[in-house]
């Protein structure tokens, strides 16, 4: 199963009209698995129970398609230890891979097998797997949020979320995207009249939203399972969407690396733009470098 495309842009700004001036949450026939998945959450309404929790979804690229598998679960293991050191414990992570890597000895940390056979890039349908668990994963309501297995979150963002209590969730429009081939680290955010060129973080990296999810109803389950299968682009639309907007973070909250020998994106001839992106708003100040590899452990 391969990603599912993005909406036109025309047709979502026709669809937002739609439902927020009109209050309509019966489909259109030409709306995808997501926006009908979307509607109907909109349409159960939130029930507003406190997050209790923050549940990360991680689908790891398995052995067979990568060249150094042992240097791919280091950096899972660096990410699950940026979760581990979180000063607000209440927060849980799933990793679903064909084969079970050497993880931290931590009970809030699941491992999920990945049995399809079917060739092909998998990390959508085990995206899927991962959000159909939640109901198992999360018992209580919170946040859940797919995250890469080789980004770093920063420290105190669990606690940011659990303390706001946004009720559809975040968006990680501020963060880092760091070339590990020279150690360079450029700023992602908001373009502004001195920076027009520069993107935010959720248009360049997976890792970018944390929507809010009740286990105890099935359509926000089947939301999850459906906004993962698009691109991250996405994301902030179909929230919206399903009367869910999403919160920007107070502060660079990932931090997305590239360069290292196993990116995804790479394998599909797409980093290219990516490292120009870090070189075009490269931060060059020593004590800003210091905080972000303080904050990101890295």
């Amino acid at each position: 199963m391969a990603q599912v495309p993005a909406v036109p842009k025309l047709t979502r700004t026709r669809h937002l009209l739609r439902t927020t001036l009109f209050g309509r949450t019966d489909p259109t026939a030409d709306m995808v698995a997501s926006e009908r998945a979307a509607l109907a959450l909109r349409a159960t309404g939130p029930k507003g129970a406190t997050a209790q929790q923050v549940t990360f979804l991680l689908p790891m690229v398995g052995p067979d398609h990568v060249g150094d598998w042992d240097a791919v679960v280091a950096r899972l293991r660096t990410t699950l230890e940026g979760f581990v050191g979180q000063d607000e414990p209440s927060w849980r992570a799933a990793v679903c891979c064909q084969s079970a890597p050497d993880l931290p000895d931590d009970p809030r940390i699941t491992y999920l097998p990945f049995t399809d056979p079917t060739p092909g890039n998998d990390k959508w349908r085990k995206l899927r797997v991962l959000c159909e668990a939640l109901p198992d994963l999360a018992s209580a309501p919170g946040y859940a949020m797919s995250f890469d297995a080789d980004d770093l979150l920063r420290q105190g963002t669990v606690k940011e979320m659990l303390s706001r209590q946004e009720r559809g969730g975040y968006l990680v429009q501020s963060g880092y995207v760091m070339d590990v081939s020279t150690g360079d680290i450029g700023l992602a955010d908001r373009p502004s009249w001195i920076t027009p060129l520069r993107k935010p973080f959720w248009k360049l990296c997976g890792s970018c939203a944390a929507v809010y999810h009740d286990p105890s109803n099935p359509t926000s389950t089947t939301f999850m399972s459906e906004i993962t299968q698009h691109e991250h682009r996405m994301f902030p639309y179909l929230a919206k969407l399903a009367g869910q907007d999403l919160t920007p973070l107070s502060k660079p909250s990932v931090l997305y690396m590239l360069n290292h020998g196993e990116n995804f994106g790479a394998r599909r001839g797409r980093v290219g733009y990516k490292t120009r992106f870090v070189q075009n708003n490269r931060i060059d100040a020593p004590g800003i470098l210091a905080a972000i590899r303080s904050d990101f452990t890295v």
